[in-house]
């Protein structure tokens, strides 16, 4: 596993183990089980994924079973924008995650959305944080403009933000400005979310010929050699596996070039979140 270091000083894995859209108890919780025995030590939920009680019960089962220490796992969940509405609401929501995942504390808690009343919820995340229940505080999907705004008003600056990042939306104006400010990024989607068909790329392919290894791995490995984290997510043990064994390569320059070819742009990206329509959806406006 290879870490990166938070403005908290604290070390996060460079892949993690995501559960979107997995709100099946049981599935969520053997699939959480099997990473952490696969070697997985980061878990990202979110209060939105409703399964953030499944995580928890993963948790601890494998803490019992001696998999490893609540200490050697990396636990993040996030707040919805229902309760990014004051300080007080942030507050509540964290502490309901923390509830909810039956966890004394969460190593990463995260502003889902730039939507609501972010700074307010903000300043509530870091009463939280202060208070040593969050060991550190992020944001997700938080372009540039909205995070350099963000960093040069809030006290405390995100230690992490995570963001749509795959070869088909490569956001290199948006790894510049996290670099600035010292925040370090995180890739959700990272083989680009169903949507492209990578796997069929014969370049790609030719690529994870050359190295022994699949397109997922490939396109994996790329992400962690731009410096950022990347949360695959799978309910499937073969792929979660395969997911996970992505730390005895390395690509070539001219590998990690030909990759980033493929990007597209704001075409590129899977959730739209400049479209007032998808706004208005996570505000729970819509009419």
């Amino acid at each position: 596993m290879e870490f990166v270091t938070l403005n908290t000083g604290a070390a996060m894995p460079m892949e993690g183990f995501g559960v979107f859209r997995v709100p099946d108890k049981k599935e969520c919780f053997d699939a959480v089980l099997h990473a952490i025995r696969v070697g997985y030590r980061l878990i990202d939920t979110a209060t939105a994924y409703d399964n953030e009680d499944a995580v928890g019960d993963a948790v601890r089962q494998a803490i019992r079973e001696g998999l490893c220490t609540r200490e050697e796992l990396f636990i993040t969940s996030k707040l919805w924008v229902s309760d990014m509405t004051s300080e007080e609401a942030a507050i509540a929501g964290a502490e309901r995650s923390l509830k909810k995942s039956g966890l004394d504390y969460l190593d990463l808690y995260l502003l889902h959305q730039a939507m609501g009343d972010y700074f307010s919820a903000w300043r509530g995340l870091e009463q939280v944080y202060q208070q040593g229940k969050l060991k550190a505080i992020g944001v997700s999907n938080f372009y540039p403009n909205i995070l350099t705004n963000f960093c040069e008003t809030v006290e405390i600056c995100p230690a992490v933000n995570q963001v749509e990042l795959h070869p088909y939306y490569t956001q290199e104006g948006a790894l510049e400005t996290m670099r600035y400010y010292g925040v370090v990024p995180e890739a959700w989607a990272p083989l680009g979310g169903g949507r492209y068909n990578p796997f069929e790329d014969q370049d790609f392919q030719r690529i994870a010929e050359k190295h022994g290894k699949t397109v997922g791995q490939v396109l994996l490995r790329w992400g962690i050699q731009r410096g950022t984290v990347v949360i695959p997510k799978s309910t499937h043990p073969e792929r979660i596996e395969e997911n996970f064994a992505i730390f005895d390569f390395t690509l070539k320059r001219e590998e990690m070039e030909l990759i980033a070819t493929r990007d597209m742009g704001y075409t590129g990206t899977r959730a739209k979140h400049f479209d007032p329509d998808f706004v208005r959806m996570c505000l729970g406006k819509n009419k």
